[in-house]
């Protein structure tokens, strides 16, 4: 028996996590550089964005404070119950910093207390499918120390693929060289954006939005196709921000070309693309399409992640 815990990065719809019994710690978000709301407790996505589109906002993003995470572990700590908090990858967030730092200061005076902090590596969807991982072994009655062990080597298998109108908010939040979004901005060109092992890199570019969506299923329909791999042994799922819709189609898209069911068409999965991937990837096609349709908007926000490794039920084999 363990408490298991997430920053908000994880883009779990916190009344989801709320069933499961998963404590979200919020990252925060903000407008002007004043005023900060913690995701999803003080501003829902929809309010996030939509003032995002309405207001012309351009919004930043910031971890949650060492006493945000005290709080949170408090409760475990006092009960005798060991913690695994969850952390989005250290290349966004300083979030594992935070975490760490809370679990330092509650040993000083609960020295016996089992608080495991783990860089998941991940973010987004790839970091909701971490936790759910975390979460079937808790609720399959692994123990504390088996789930440490196997958190840690699924560590470097996230892989998430996505398509965006422009690199220039991850250029400016650090993330990419300018090069890059030079030559999408010049081209007129759709980049094709992989995370993995914490990190991001460009996979290639593409002149309309459907020529990058083909090549977003064909990365992962290549996949696939390698030797020893069992598309059986993998968890995938598709992310949004605010079309479901859209969402769903694109999912029906994916199911068809791998020849098999995405993880939320079979078990109940609810998961949004947060305040951290938005300020840092989708924000830049919601200001440059300002006076169109949300649904310009939300065919650009899709995602398709795939975990790079055999899911928890084949690895505790």
């Amino acid at each position: 028996m363990f408490k298991l815990i997430s920053d908000t990065s994880c883009d779990w719809v916190k009344d989801y996590a709320d069933e499961h019994d998963v404590t979200l710690v919020p990252l925060y978000t903000t407008f002007d550089g004043h005023t900060y709301y913690k995701e999803q407790f003080e501003i829902s996505y929809d309010e996030f964005y939509k003032k995002m589109t309405d207001e012309n906002a351009f919004p930043k993003s910031s971890l949650p404070s060492i006493q945000d995470y005290v709080d949170a572990f408090m409760p475990s700590v006092e009960a005798g119950i060991p913690i695994i908090c969850c952390c989005i990858t250290t290349f966004f967030s300083g979030s594992y910093n935070s975490a760490c730092s809370a679990k330092d200061m509650i040993l000083e005076d609960h020295p016996d207390a089992k608080i495991t902090v783990i860089n998941s590596l991940q973010n987004s969807a790839s970091m909701s499918l971490f936790v759910y991982e975390a979460m079937c072994m808790r609720d399959a009655g692994y123990s504390y120390e088996e789930t440490v062990k196997k958190l840690e080597a699924l560590r470097p298998y996230g892989r998430i693929i996505f398509t965006t109108e422009s690199l220039d908010y991850l250029t400016k939040g650090g993330r990419l060289v300018r090069t890059a979004a030079m030559i999408t901005s010049k081209l007129s060109l759709r980049p094709i954006i992989i995370m993995e092992g914490g990190e991001i890199s460009v996979g290639g570019f593409f002149r309309t939005r459907k020529k990058a969506k083909a090549k977003v299923i064909e990365f992962l329909c290549k996949h696939f196709e390698e030797p020893g791999i069992d598309i059986n042994d993998y968890d995938i799922t598709v992310g949004y921000c605010t079309n479901n819709d859209e969402a769903e189609e694109f999912r029906k898209e994916v199911e068809e070309a791998i020849k098999t069911k995405l993880l939320e068409s079979g078990v109940e999965f609810k998961t949004r693309i947060g305040v951290v991937t938005a300020c840092h990837t989708v924000l830049q096609l919601l200001v440059q399409h300002l006076c169109l349709s949300l649904t310009i908007f939300n065919s650009n926000d899709v995602t398709v992640t795939y975990r790079i490794l055999k899911t928890a039920k084949k690895l505790l084999k």
